[in-house]
């Protein structure tokens, strides 16, 4: 499956205009509009762009969790 995102703004209420598509006349495609503010309201992928550290990689985690009572 081929997926193409576009992301545009309506220019009036209720039109969508889309020019430049990757597909051919003729192919049926699926349609979903989402609105952008919900996206970054929701925060699907709060941690994109945040580095990532790991300090000591080799050293057990949690070691005295796993002593028996």
């Amino acid at each position: 499956m081929h997926t193409h995102r576009v992301e545009t703004t309506l220019k009036h209420d209720g039109t969508l205009t889309l020019n430049g598509l990757p597909f051919h006349a003729g192919e049926t495609v699926e349609v979903i509009i989402l609105p952008k503010t919900r996206l970054r309201e929701r925060g699907s992928y709060p941690l994109r762009g945040t580095p990532v550290t790991c300090a000591d990689p080799f050293e057990p985690v949690a070691a005295e969790d796993w002593e028996a009572n």
